[in-house]
This record gives C-alpha cells, structure tokens and sequence, in this order.
C-alpha cells in the first residue's frame, strides 16, 4: 500500500509554518523536506522520523517501525500531536544537514 497524496497534503499542514516544507515522490512513498532538509518520511500513511540519539528524550514512549523493506528502525510521529511534531522537527533539522547534489 502506498501513501495517498491527501495525507501528504495533510502533513504538510499539521507543520505548516516551522520553516520552508515540501514533499517529493519516491518510489511511491513520500520525503517531507524542511529547509530543504530531509526530515520526514512518509510511508504507506504513517509518519517516520530517524532514530536519532537527541530525539530519544521526546519519542521515547513512541512506537518505532521500519518504513519499508530493507530500511533501519524509525520512530513513528504521530503527526496530530502539533507540539511534540514541532520540537522533533526543531532538533532534527539542527542535527540533519542538506544533501549534496549529486553530478
């Protein structure tokens, strides 16, 4: 099952306003870019973030999952939380830098 495009709508709405957000089609699932930062990932209609060391005090008590096969273990935002969404995103995006452009 692939995420629908009204959910990535939808999430893009709920951190409206944290900085500059857009998402990106891949492989039928969906990148969320803060900043031009790959922050979110969205996959089969659920929300993932990286399982980063700093962001273990916010998610501890979150449910983690693997968003696709082959993919290491993600923490799962819940993405109706707007608070908890924005403080996750506010310590990612420090911690995650922009990807190079490839030649």
């Amino acid at each position: 099952m692939s995420t629908s495009p009204d959910f990535v709508a939808y999430v893009c709405e709920q951190i409206e306003g944290i900085g500059n957000v857009r998402s990106r089609k891949m492989f039928g699932e969906y990148m969320i870019y803060i900043n031009e930062k790959p922050i979110l990932l969205v996959c089969d209609n659920t929300v993932f973030v990286k399982m980063l060391p700093e962001l273990e005090c916010l998610l501890s008590d979150a449910p983690t999952g693997y968003p696709y096969d082959g993919a290491k273990l993600h923490y799962i935002l819940d993405i109706d939380d707007a608070l908890l969404c924005r403080d996750v995103i506010s310590v990612a995006e420090q911690l995650i830098a922009i990807p190079k452009k490839k030649r």
